[in-house]
């Protein structure tokens, strides 16, 4: 039987893993209701200017200012803003089963995910998120976007760890199979116990219990 290689760090997405999704299109059709926006326009304009938001070369209010702001509107942009950083939620298992691995077999915690920089940045806040994770791959802050292989490169390369000791959990396909075609063993994330459960399999146990506030 093959032995396992001891895992030393781990890659983890936030959105769809630690959090909701942060501007996904439930979060996008529910705010739309709330201000009286026409969906549809709203969703053109979004998918032209979301992927540079993310790679960090538009500010949160220059896309702001180009998808909804682009005529005078009935609330202020400071009102949108709030209403769109309140679509995120957490998923508190995820968040103290990571913390759980984290301290029990002295991982490196690197996340890797997507995300505009003033949505990051209020959401590590937020959640608290630097009591788990040891650094950030965002792609606003590298100006690479997932599922450009370069960011998983550039997260190796600061991670500093053999890759056959890193595991990496996402939630979306294309996203794990460009990670394991560099070699980068990932868990698909479909729900909390099925990671735990894969998680094990490599040697990752946990202590289950309740939730750490998250809050």
């Amino acid at each position: 039987m093959t032995k396992v290689p001891t895992i030393s760090c781990l890659f983890v997405d936030i959105g769809g893993v630690l959090l909701t999704n942060g501007w996904d299109r439930h979060a996008r059709k529910r705010t739309a209701a709330t201000f009286k926006l026409e969906l549809v326009e709203l969703e053109e304009r979004h998918h032209l200017n979301f992927d540079t938001y993310e790679q960090g070369k538009l500010t949160l209010k220059e896309y702001l200012d180009r998808v909804v702001f682009y005529k005078p509107r009935a609330f202020t942009p400071a009102q949108f803003q709030r209403a769109m950083f309140a679509r995120s939620e957490p998923y508190l298992e995820m968040i103290a089963l990571v913390g759980q691995l984290k301290v029990k077999h002295g991982l490196k915690v690197a996340v890797v995910s997507n995300e505009g920089r003033e949505l990051n940045s209020y959401r590590i806040s937020k959640f608290k998120l630097t009591r788990i994770v040891d650094f950030f791959i965002c792609s606003a802050l590298v100006h690479l976007r997932k599922p450009d292989a370069d960011i998983f490169r550039l997260a190796l390369d600061i991670a500093q760890t053999p890759v056959e000791k890193i595991v990496y959990i996402e939630n979306t396909p294309m996203f794990v199979q460009v990670a394991e075609s560099l070699g980068i063993r990932s868990i698909l994330h479909k729900d909390y116990e099925s990671t735990r459960t894969k998680l094990a399999a490599l040697g990752l146990c946990s202590d289950k219990g309740a939730p750490d506030d998250a809050q």
